[in-house]
């Protein structure tokens, strides 16, 4: 099964292994993904805030200095998404009164990816507030899909998605709490992980109205929302996975033909479009004739509905800080620990599926690239075969992985007829807690059995 790809340009391991070969120079490798950036920009978006000088400051020093045994991306030229803090570059999340404000230093994350040799050329567009499924702020503009310049590229990191799928960068870091790298991985044909949650580290990914303060720097991940890597091809999104993490991860190495599958894709309340499910059904079919053993339907799988209540309970109090609702209630801590248990009851519902399962395989959203709209999506409609529904359905799919902390991976699987459009399409592959590598493993195999 093909699917679109735009790019024949070398990933980031490539990328570094050139450099290490004596084939080009960190500077060289820079000097390209810029002048890349120039060329697909204009008509793109992605690069909110250049950070050339820097990148070639840096890019000189590490040639100097040379390649050290711990620098797996010696020499890389990559991007990060905007809600990073990376020093002398402002943050602003899309808000315009923070557009003169620079950050005062990196962000833990921007620390680690440098010191294993990345060199952060520039950050990517985000929606306002990282809320939406689309990719546009009033400072930045609008980012369109690589794909098709009439559709979104997902959001909250659309510009991540969309810089890495069009050759600009081999990967970039975003985020994901309603899936936010995940979807943009789907919409551009990419691949993305949501990690465990807690795995990487979110110091410096904070509203800059917070970090700005008195030299506040939150010192906890908040709930549900993790950082994760999008890449064009798995082995660098391992990598990044690795370089990110905070403590050493250990990947069973579990061959697909041992492994036992559970396809979804049907949820209560969240409708798919046929555009995503022609597309995911041809790849079970493949993997089925492939000898891969795939379960339609369980009864260990938790109750989604249920969850996804409380999910979007604990998503909105989380995002507003605990601020009044719209109606002017608060929730109270009460509320809280009660998704607390929630949360608790569904990590260990899980934790019994996976007993039986190695992994769950769904969509990473009910549709493919949506059109431009003013409106957030989650605020209008989607339209799934031919009618109109509830944008926030589609949040049903992200929650699925979001609310238990559970890693996926999104694999590009194919492509499929949305609007009148063809665009591509990916599935995700959700595993147990602390299996990121697997889940990329599992993901990797997956796309040479679709792909081969």
């Amino acid at each position: 099964m093909a699917y679109p790809q735009l790019t024949e340009e070398p990933g980031a391991l490539a990328t570094a292994a050139a450099i290490r070969a004596g084939k080009l120079s960190a500077v060289e490798a820079v000097d390209a993904a810029i002048l890349r950036t120039d060329r697909l920009d204009c008509d793109i978006d992605a690069l909110a805030i250049p950070n050339f000088e820097a990148a070639y400051a840096e890019a000189r020093a590490l040639d100097v200095a040379g390649p050290q045994p711990d620098q797996p991306l010696f020499g890389v030229p990559m991007t990060i998404k905007e809600s990073f803090d990376v020093a002398g570059l402002p943050t602003t999340w899309g808000h315009p009164r923070f557009k003169d404000q620079p950050a005062p230093k990196d962000a833990l994350l921007v620390r680690r990816l440098k010191a294993a040799g990345a060199i952060i050329i520039g950050k990517t567009n985000v929606p306002v507030d990282l809320t939406d499924w689309q990719s546009f702020n009033p400072v930045y503009g609008r980012t369109s899909n690589p794909h098709n310049p009439e559709r979104s590229p997902g959001g909250s990191s659309g510009g991540s998605a969309a810089a890495v799928a069009s050759g600009m960068v081999a990967c970039d870091y975003g985020t994901d709490i309603g899936g936010s790298v995940r979807v943009p991985a789907h919409f551009c044909g990419v691949w993305g992980h949501k990690t465990t949650w807690g795995l990487v580290p979110k110091h410096g990914h904070d509203f800059p109205g917070m970090s700005r303060r008195e030299g506040f720097l939150a010192a906890a991940d908040g709930p549900l929302s993790i950082a994760g890597p999008l890449a064009r091809n798995p082995q660098d999104l391992a990598v990044l996975v690795e370089v990110g993490a905070e403590v050493p991860l250990r990947a069973r190495a579990k061959p697909l033909a041992e492994c036992r599958l559970l396809a979804i894709t049907t949820l209560p309340g969240a409708p798919v479009d046929a555009s995503v499910l022609g597309p995911t059904e041809a790849a079970l079919e493949t993997l089925a004739r492939a000898g891969v053993r795939i379960d339609r339907a369980s009864d260990l799988l938790p109750d989604q509905a249920r969850h996804y209540r409380s999910y979007l309970k604990m998503m909105n109090i989380t995002m507003s800080g605990g601020a009044p609702a719209p109606d002017g209630t608060r929730a109270t801590a009460t509320d809280w620990f009660a998704l607390l248990n929630a949360q608790a009851a569904c990590v260990a519902e899980w934790e019994v599926l996976f007993a039986t399962y190695d992994f769950v395989l769904a969509p990473p959203a009910p549709v493919l690239a949506v059109p431009h709209a003013e409106q957030a999506v989650f605020r209008g409609k989607l339209v799934i075969d031919g009618k109109e529904e509830p944008g926030s359905c589609g949040l049903v799919w992200s929650g699925m992985a979001t609310f238990p902390g559970l890693p996926a991976t999104v694999l590009p699987i194919g492509s499929g007829n949305y609007l009148g459009a063809e665009l591509p399409c990916g599935m995700q592959v959700i595993g147990p807690r602390w299996s990121d590598l697997d889940c990329i493993a599992a993901a990797e195999a997956i796309g040479q059995v679709l792909h081969s």
